[in-house]
């Protein structure tokens, strides 16, 4: 049976169709985005447990870690965004949500981290803002 045309006046209800193409190229660009901020929070992390003279000291912070903290912090959480980019440029389901927190997270440690190197944290930030926004816009495809 034909589905008629709704009456003038009257909307019907929105199937959810599919992707459109800037929110499938945002997805793909989000996973390469993660891979590089992973990459850039591992080199992050080993310059920051290396020496602790690549970083700027900060006397008088409210979040004042050692640098090699940050550089800790930076290396696992790089290793970690590494591995969901990659995941969700395979098309792994479970990335998608893991991304947009893990993004999240990573973005918050790069503004905690701020002071220490402004260019490199606003940077780091702007990437995963796109990040999320770009998996959120998204969605994965089913699984089947």
């Amino acid at each position: 049976m034909a589905q008629s045309a709704p009456a003038p006046g009257s909307s019907r209800p929105s199937a959810p169709g599919p992707v459109g193409p800037w929110a499938e190229t945002g997805v793909m660009f989000a996973g390469v985005l993660l891979l590089v901020d992973g990459i850039l929070g591992v080199v992050k992390g080993i310059a920051g447990i290396a020496s602790d003279e690549v970083y700027t000291r900060i006397n008088d912070y409210t979040f004042k870690f050692g640098i090699t903290a940050w550089g800790w912090i930076h290396l696992v959480l790089g290793v970690i965004l590494v591995v969901v980019g990659w995941s969700i440029l395979k098309g792994a389901a479970w990335a998608w949500g893991v991304g947009i927190g893990l993004a999240a997270l990573n973005l918050i440690a790069n503004f905690v981290w701020l002071p220490y190197q402004p260019v490199w944290a606003i940077i780091s930030v702007a990437i995963d803002v796109f990040v999320i926004w770009a998996l959120c816009a998204g969605r994965p495809k089913p699984v089947i």
